[in-house]
């Protein structure tokens, strides 16, 4: 009987140590071919929770100081969503100014990365704090809001106080009146915006989660 030199044993089933197994080569070719598919879905899961659920926005401008940032990301809730005053919400253009061509390729990118919060939208969304519902009846004086004659107070407010006044102007019944938190540089229902059409509403603005050191409730 001729023995094998020591160390040269061969593994059970006759496979060198280095050779993957059978089993392991059918586990890594299911799994490639299964990762076209999985990033289908991964795509699909995203568009749904884009168009019905949760959306990432970039805060561009100074609009909002200090309850938002520039540079600051923001989650906007889309379900089944009603404002109410003092919520801090995203409308698509009132003024209906199309964005540019961007061509197919290029606008799926765009929209991909708007959606994750990476890009900005470019002028075609905006953000305001909700101040007046429809059929309210608005009024700025002296650097204080009236609501149908009723002074609200607005804790959100820091800093210099715009003083200049404004209405009385009764609210569209399909539209709001919004404000921007910096009064003093902030084009918004006053000026350029004018009222925003309800349905132009996207949703409403409740958390931060970029920077982390901005992390946390939009109140």
């Amino acid at each position: 009987m001729t023995e094998r030199p020591s160390g040269s044993e061969e593994p059970a089933g006759g496979f060198t140590l280095s050779e993957p197994r059978p089993a392991e080569k059918a586990h890594r070719g299911s799994f490639l071919r299964e990762l076209p598919i999985l990033l289908v879905v991964a795509l699909a899961l995203a568009i749904v929770l884009k168009t019905f659920v949760v959306q990432a926005f970039f805060i561009p401008s100074g609009s909002m100081e200090p309850t938002l940032e520039p540079g600051d990301r923001v989650l906007v809730q889309k379900v089944v969503y009603g404002p109410d005053r003092g919520d801090v919400v995203v409308f698509s253009d009132p003024k209906g100014r199309p964005g540019p061509d961007r061509g197919i390729v290029g606008g799926f990118v765009h929209w991909l990365s708007s959606a994750l919060g990476i890009e900005r939208p470019e002028h075609e969304d905006f953000i305001k704090r909700v101040i007046g519902l429809p059929g309210e009846t608005i009024e700025l004086r002296n650097g204080k809001l009236f609501v149908d004659g009723i002074q609200i107070p607005e804790p959100y407010l820091e800093g210099a106080v715009d003083t200049r006044d404004y209405g009385p102007e009764r609210v569209p019944s399909d539209a709001l009146f919004v404000l921007g938190d910096n009064r003093l540089n902030s084009n918004d229902s006053r000026f350029g915006l004018g009222f925003v059409p309800v349905d132009k509403v996207v949703g409403r603005a409740f958390v931060i989660v970029w920077p982390p050191s901005r992390v946390g409730w939009i109140h």
